[in-house]
């Protein structure tokens, strides 16, 4: 008998979470959460107001009176705070150069993944981050750690900010991601590892379709024991 199940994938910036994430759910008839995106939300409101993204109890404060809404849309996902589609804005430079900052605060992270949880309740949920099978969805029925090498991922990210009209030298883009990775792996609170439990799949040299295929080959595995 089939059942409905959660899956989490988690992995490091630009290993393909996000596009991956949305076409298993699709294939699956799941809901999507970006948890990534919700965090960029929050950093890009933080700007907006001139917030120090150090100051934990001042984001944590904001997070508490904001509304963050993921609903479908024609491009994956859109992204509403407080009534206003911010899809595009989270995805700027300035976001991107400030989201481990404001990731890392307790306070923050234990609010978000409140948030996070709710949204999963009661439906088949296919949800992508950097602590979801570990802390957020710790008994997910089917964990995958995505990686890539770091120069795929700076490719695949110079792509996209090509797409969305971003330059950038693909130099940077190793730097920033190189860095990135030490942040979320050495902070102090639910850094970024892989579960015990979790499939490791490596995406460097594998299509977007193959690696969705096979997690959806998993995820039916689970999905009929």
């Amino acid at each position: 008998m089939s059942i409905v199940i959660k899956i989490a994938i988690d992995g490091p910036a630009a290993a393909g979470k996000s596009t991956i994430a949305k076409m298993t759910a699709e294939k699956l008839g799941y809901t999507y959460i970006d948890t990534g995106a919700m965090y960029r939300a929050l950093a890009h409101k933080a700007l907006s107001r001139n917030i120090d993204t150090t100051n934990g109890e001042e984001l944590k404060n904001l997070l508490q009176e904001t509304e963050i809404v993921l609903l479908p849309s024609t491009a994956g996902q859109a992204v509403i705070v407080d009534g206003i589609d911010v899809s595009e804005e989270i995805r700027s430079q300035q976001v991107t150069a400030h989201v481990s900052a404001v990731a890392i605060h307790q306070g923050v992270r234990e609010l978000m993944v409140e948030k996070q949880r709710q949204l999963a309740e009661g439906t088949g949920v296919v949800m992508d981050g950097r602590d979801i099978g570990t802390a957020v969805l710790p008994t997910a029925e089917l964990k995958i750690f995505m990686t890539a090498s770091v120069e795929e991922r700076a490719s695949r990210r110079h792509i996209e900010n090509d797409k969305r009209g971003i330059t950038t030298s693909l130099d940077d883009l190793k730097a920033e991601i190189s860095e990135r990775d030490r942040a979320d792996s050495e902070r102090e609170v639910s850094p970024l590892r892989q579960a015990t439990d979790a499939v490791l799949i490596d995406t460097t040299a594998m299509s977007i379709e193959e690696v969705a295929n096979q997690i959806s080959e998993l995820a039916e595995k689970r999905m009929n024991l």
